[in-house]
């Protein structure tokens, strides 16, 4: 098979998902080409060890910079125009329309997404990886620029956040002519049929990992009795992560030979290390930054509790089960994650983790301490933590699906058990204006 996917950023060590769902393909003999329509990763120093082993980014495809300056981007586009006239783009000039698509900063971000594609490439498959960016490829499409049966898959900011920026109407489209779609799990496959979407159309496909790169080991109790907690993830509202750093804080007195060292960067970076400092925790935690996949198993290896507290944010952006905690399941860390979004799926409480309420530090520091207390059930946790994320999100189990559900598009066939369809989709479609973030 012939397959497009259509990401945003690419490639971004916070996207191994996609990287891995690439990975599977190729390896399985399919031709993957990428369209990263937001650019390439701001840090390049850091990259997947797939992209590089794969030769990724000479499969991907970016959109041309677009100057701020509002003269220097009409000279852009007009001289972009004349240095493609071979590739025929007059085809463009459909996403100018205004009463389609919006307002001129949202015509002209399109505009410049499209250019990749008047290479007028045919596919069987067109994958989207969130659903702002199956809007753009049904746009694109539907004015003849990309050719292929469209698959959306949904991953967290794009039913949840998205939906609070631009409506709960604005998938109509999507949902009517969309081909299929994927949802990273039960929770929001739920929320994207409650939009409209025809539950006959869509299934859960989880975000898998390679089970055989994180090996599994019996957690016990260190020799030097310093108890080492993680947490990864951006330093984001929705990581939940003041929660975490707040847990801690409560437990520093009581146990001071703990360590929590902290994963990840973001815009809130500033924010935690203000808050380690008032808290006057510093000495126990770290804030120690993004990590490739090697450095984040080392330090996974040297621990023995991870946190994982995320939150509803207060833009509405949620989590499905988040791969960093499967990774960590799979060496066999004893959990604790929050009653939110799909994380419940992942984590069978009290068997295979802890969960807890949403921002509550003390039923997190409760957690840990409970843990911390009674050291003989690590093992059994985390060997339940193993056998679950083995049976759910085996990445090559889910890659073989995930071949499955394209072969069946192709087919005309949808997998789906035979049932009196129900769609709950709106008998009328309204004008897409919502192509950008």
């Amino acid at each position: 098979m012939k397959i497009a996917f259509i990401v945003g950023t690419f490639p971004a060590l916070s996207v191994s998902f996609i990287i891995n769902q690439i990975k599977g393909l190729i390896d399985r003999g399919h031709e993957v080409d990428i369209y990263a329509l937001d650019g390439p990763s701001e840090n390049t120093s850091k990259v997947h060890p797939i992209v590089e082993e794969y030769r990724l980014l000479e499969r991907t495809y970016y959109p041309p910079t677009r100057p701020e300056n509002v003269l220097l981007r009409r000279l852009k586009t007009v001289g972009l125009l004349f240095a493609n006239l071979s590739k025929k783009p007059w085809v463009l000039l459909p996403l100018l329309n205004r009463e389609r698509f919006g307002k001129g900063a949202r015509r002209q971000i399109l505009f410049y997404r499209a250019m990749p594609f008047l290479r007028r490439e045919s596919y069987d498959i067109i994958h989207c990886q969130f659903g702002l960016f199956g809007i753009i490829a049904l746009a694109l499409r539907q004015i003849g620029l990309i050719e292929g049966k469209l698959i959306t898959g949904f991953r967290g900011y794009d039913i949840s956040r998205y939906l609070q920026k631009r409506g709960d109407r604005v998938y109509d489209e999507l949902f009517q002519q969309g081909d299929f779609f994927v949802t990273n799990c039960e929770f929001f496959r739920q929320r994207a049929i409650s939009l409209g979407c025809d539950e006959d159309k869509i299934v859960v496909l989880g975000s898998g990992i390679d089970c055989s790169k994180f090996a599994f080991t019996p957690r016990y109790f260190p020799a030097d009795d310093t108890v080492r907690i993680a947490t990864i993830g951006r330093l984001i509202e929705k990581k939940g992560i003041e929660y975490g750093i707040r847990a801690i804080a409560y437990l520093a007195e009581a146990c001071p030979n703990i360590e929590y060292n902290i994963i990840g960067d973001g815009p809130l970076k500033e924010h935690f290390q203000k808050l380690i400092a008032e808290l006057n925790v510093g000495h126990i935690i770290k804030l120690v930054g993004w990590k490739q996949q090697e450095e984040l198993i080392e330090i996974l290896d040297n621990s023995h509790i991870l946190i994982a507290p995320s939150v509803t944010a207060s833009n509405g952006n949620q989590d499905a089960p988040v791969n960093t905690l499967k990774e960590a399941m799979a060496m066999g860390l004893p959990v604790i994650g929050t009653l939110h979004g799909g994380i419940p799926e992942l984590i069978d409480d009290g068997i295979s983790g802890f969960l807890v309420p949403e921002r509550d530090a003390e039923a997190i520091a409760d957690k840990v301490l409970y843990l911390i207390e009674h050291p003989e059930i690590w093992t059994d946790m985390g060997a339940s933590g193993r056998k679950r994320v083995e049976q759910k999100y085996d990445m090559n189990k889910l890659n073989e699906q995930l071949v499955d559900i394209y072969q069946q598009q192709l087919s005309g066939v949808s997998g789906l058990p035979s049932r009196k369809k129900k769609s709950n989709a709106p008998t009328s479609v309204t004008p897409n204006l919502y192509l950008v973030k």
